[in-house]
């Protein structure tokens, strides 16, 4: 496994922050026979040996110090797998407003370009009504859609979290 750059850099931000507030760890870290590559092997073979899907960030961050400290952890191979970082993403409720408008918009040009195909494959009528009944189809199917995802949206409660399995919980 080549290690992702959000694990790499999620290790690599602990380290670095560790290494300036603790004096010792800071030469134990700067070992010319360590790298950040190995490091990350380290851990994620830990992870596997642990046999569990998800730990503590304290537990992971753990066995990054661990992997500098000792000597004698070298020649780690790579695990063919895949970590999940989690990182919150906090949204502006100006970004919420915006992702909203842009799901709706979305949906209803969805309906509308359906509701054409359909339209267009099932009616037989005069080029004249046949335009004026996909107009008048599609005006009353995006707005259909349109009352549905805002009444949706206005019932929606929050949800729980969902569960994710990973190496940082």
């Amino acid at each position: 496994m080549k290690t992702s750059n959000a694990f790499k850099e999620t290790i690599k931000a602990y380290l670095d922050k560790r290494a300036s507030e603790d004096e010792l760890f800071a030469v134990t870290y700067q070992k010319e026979n360590k790298n950040l590559d190995e490091c990350c092997n380290y851990v994620v073979q830990c992870a596997k040996e642990g046999k569990c899907e998800g730990y503590d960030p304290t537990e992971v961050f753990g066995w990054a110090v661990h992997y500098y400290d000792e000597d004698d952890i070298k020649n780690i191979k790579p695990i063919n797998c895949r970590v999940v970082v989690n990182q919150a993403v906090e949204l502006t409720e100006e970004d919420k407003a915006l992702a909203k408008k842009q799901a709706m918009d979305l949906v209803i040009e969805e309906s509308k370009e359906e509701a054409k195909k359909n339209l267009s494959e099932t009616i037989e009528l005069s080029e004249e009504d046949i335009q004026a009944a996909k107009n008048q189809a599609i005006e009353k199917i995006a707005s259909d859609q349109k009352e549905k995802l805002v009444a949706k949206a206005a019932k929606k409660k929050p949800t729980a979290e969902v569960e994710q399995i990973d190496l940082f919980e």
